[in-house]
């Protein structure tokens, strides 16, 4: 597009001395570093710094233009009131200019990024496609995701986030989806949301926004999302383990590296009713078939068959960090890190990952490292605590509570059962980090879990960095024995 035609589109001016042939050739960026050649740059005024001093260095790198909120001397521009209404209408008009995509909508309270990024993978084995990079989903990183697409694109696939109602409604306002797909509705941000029913209620804007040849793919084993199908004129596919449901698993079997198999059986779904075919991760937790069941829901609504999608299916690997990415260290250590976010319903699953994948290492310990768990209201305390209880019941070997947050996963542990030294509270990462290298044995594995504010990610990434040393050493003396 023109500048010109791109300052039409949003309803902006062409700044001083910018020529309105200049043409955009490439994405949108918001940060001045990440910027293409022939791209445009968005310069947003945050609390801790303002875009615009960065447009001339952005233009420098390749910039065609400055998508800015005022005039930068002598850097060419389109100027808006506000650059971030102004970037969902050009993703909006991008969008109209590329009848040929199916834009498909994902939101959840949990596992969103790990089943996008899986969908992603499946859906290239078919055709161009085009998937939202890490947690990027809210009103700046989805129209930033639109403007990657081109005239190859075949499929979009956007995370959607939402912090309160009428957000996933803005987002489709920006890219109309085709196919919607609800995850699960869970305790994530319940402290915005006010109750889970709240939630469901935001989220199922998604499926509200589907028109009546589209489809919504929803999870018949939760039940705030199946009733969803009351909510959208477009057809239903529902997935889950259930009988019921449309897309199945059966025979879901958990292997000695914390990894699921399992038979997926498409049911009338696609283009062979009744197909099925046998799926075996990459991603570590029993929990990621219910994710895979999505997207093998989604996949087939497009047309692909039941055996591409298991082959794609058990090729895709993890591709966000702080997702249940595992690392083994030269001493035999491995590191599982689930820092970037955590919710009840995650933290579960993680725990329940940790300790099926300890099962399988003859002699291994293993250690659940948590954090806090932000966002959850009147039920915090309630919620922690029940964390703590959940690492003794599954015999967790040492759990390492880190920071004030976390202050009630340790005492829900020490009230679950008489653990001695099992359970620890540390004031900060660094604390648990200092634990761990002075503890840890080779063979143990350890789990790095919570919100991302708690900054727990940088003790994964040491964790994983390291190589035998201090795990030798501490061999021999350590003491014995979890969004």
């Amino acid at each position: 597009m023109t500048l010109a035609e791109i300052a039409e589109a949003v309803g902006g001016v062409l700044g001083a001395g910018t020529d309105g042939a200049t043409t955009v050739t490439g994405p949108a960026a918001e940060d001045s570093r990440a910027v293409r050649p022939g791209g445009l740059f968005a310069a947003f005024v945050g609390e801790q710094a303002d875009g615009h001093q960065y447009a001339a260095g952005a233009v420098e790198r390749g910039a065609a233009a400055v998508l800015a909120s005022r005039q930068v001397d002598g850097v060419p521009s389109v100027i808006v009131p506000d650059v971030q209404e102004a970037l969902g209408r050009l993703a909006r008009e991008v969008l109209a200019r590329l009848p040929g995509i199916t834009v498909i909508g994902l939101t959840g309270s949990s596992g969103k990024t790990s089943t996008k990024d899986m969908l992603g993978q499946v859906l290239a084995g078919h055709a161009a496609t085009v998937a939202t990079e890490g947690s990027y989903n809210n009103e700046i990183g989805l129209p930033l995701t639109v403007l990657r697409a081109d005239g190859q694109t075949r499929f979009l696939v956007l995370e959607m986030g939402s912090r309160g109602i009428g957000h996933l409604k803005y987002l489709c306002e920006i890219a109309p989806p085709q196919i919607g797909m609800v995850l699960n509705i869970g305790s994530a941000h319940v402290g915005e949301f006010g109750s889970k029913e709240q939630t469901a209620l935001a989220k199922g804007e998604l499926v509200e926004a589907l028109p009546p040849g589209g489809t919504a793919v929803l999870n018949a084993d939760d039940p705030l999302v199946a009733p969803m199908n009351r909510r959208t004129r477009a057809r239903v596919v529902t997935f889950g383990e259930s009988a019921d449901a449309d897309v199945r698993a059966e025979d879901v079997a958990l292997g000695p590296d914390g990894r699921a198999s399992f038979v997926l059986r498409a049911g009338d779904v696609g283009p062979e009713h009744g197909g099925s075919a046998r799926v075996s991760l990459q991603l570590v937790g029993e929990h990621q078939v219910g994710n895979a069941l999505a997207v093998a829901a989604a996949a087939l609504a497009v047309g692909m068959p039941p055996g591409r999608i298991a082959e794609r299916l058990s090729a895709a690997v993890p591709l966000s960090g702080g997702r249940m990415s595992v690392a083994e260290r030269p001493d035999g250590v491995v590191v599982i890190d689930d820092a970037y976010n955590a919710n009840p319903e995650s933290v579960r699953a993680a725990l329940k990952s940790l300790a099926a994948l300890v099962r399988s290492r003859p002699g291994a310990r293993a250690w659940a490292v948590l954090g806090t768990m932000l966002e959850l209201g009147d039920r915090a305390d309630e919620e922690h605590d029940a964390i703590g209880r959940l690492a003794v019941r599954l015999r967790i070997d040492r759990l390492v509570a880190v920071g004030e947050g976390a202050a009630r996963i340790h005492a829900g542990a020490s009230h679950e059962g008489s653990w001695g030294e099992e359970s620890v509270m540390v004031a900060d990462p660094e604390a648990a980090l200092a634990l761990l290298e002075e503890q840890l044995r080779p063979g143990d594995v350890v789990l790095v879990k919570s919100s991302k504010a708690a900054g727990l990610r940088r003790v994964a990434l040491a964790l994983a960095a390291q190589g035998a040393g201090k795990g030798d050493a501490a061999a021999g003396g350590g003491p014995e024995g979890a969004r």
